[in-house]
């Protein structure tokens, strides 16, 4: 029997590559609402990232409204939430590919029977689009995929822990028998907070960002939410899960 009770794993940038496609999709979208409420600010994929890498976009509407200090009304909030949603699941369906390594750790995972389960911030519709794109939703079957964004009510986003807690219970497991992959501040934060062991995968900033941003992103990770190993290659998960298990 696997001494791990359930693997849980983030999705965007820690599964799929996903991250800065839907950023592409939501830039535009972004900068139409700052017009419309009279803000100067323009964002670009990347000042966009740096500010709300790891949120969902309910989440990153919240973090806007404070930030330049305007309101938006709850009806506006789901029409931009729905109008992002739409775009992002075009884009993903068109173009996302796995993280290296993640489809043949997955098999491998499945073939030595461990239980997997997908669980994001990102609206669910979002998070299958990816899955299906690049071929690894059925190691996930659609119960197995727990988003902040959708099956909480109200929605939450990490780095709340709420979403974690949920497909904890909703598994019948406890935090502290399971571990989860993130590679964002916030979901690692999220995965701290509800007491789950984490692996923070940030092998995605080398192939996007450079070994230096990399580095920062372990240090940060490890120091601020506590990783218990950091994994720069997927090739290195059964290591690393080796080692959780025999401590």
């Amino acid at each position: 029997m696997p001494k791990v009770k359930y693997i849980l794993l983030d999705c965007d940038n820690t599964l799929v590559l996903s991250e800065r496609l839907a950023f592409e999709a939501c830039a535009d979208l972004t900068n139409q609402l700052l017009e419309k409420h009279g803000i100067k600010e323009r964002y670009s994929v990347d000042s966009l990232l740096e500010d709300f890498v790891g949120q969902n976009f309910r989440g990153m509407l919240m973090g806007l409204q404070k930030k330049h200090n305007f309101q938006m009304t709850p009806d506006e909030v789901e029409d931009y939430v729905s109008r992002e949603l739409g775009e992002v699941v075009a884009k993903l369906s068109a173009k996302a590919t796995p993280c290296p390594g993640v489809p043949e750790q997955l098999e491998k995972l499945h073939k030595a029977g461990y239980p997997m389960s997908v669980v994001s911030t990102s609206a669910k519709p979002r998070v299958v689009a990816s899955l299906e794109k690049t071929g690894i939703d059925h190691y996930f079957p659609n119960k197995h995929v727990y988003s902040a964004a959708t099956s909480l009510n109200p929605p939450s986003s990490k780095p709340d822990p709420k979403i974690y807690l949920y497909a904890c219970e909703q598994l019948g497991v406890k935090p502290e028998e399971c571990i989860t992959v993130e590679d964002s501040k916030s979901g690692a934060t999220a995965a701290m907070r509800a007491g789950i062991p984490l692996i923070a995968y940030v092998g995605v900033y080398g192939i996007e960002d450079g070994k230096e941003k990399m580095e920062q992103m372990a240090k940060l990770l490890t120091e601020q939410c506590k990783a218990t190993a950091v994994m720069y290659d997927w090739k290195e998960f059964p290591e690393i899960l080796k080692k959780i298990e025999a401590s």
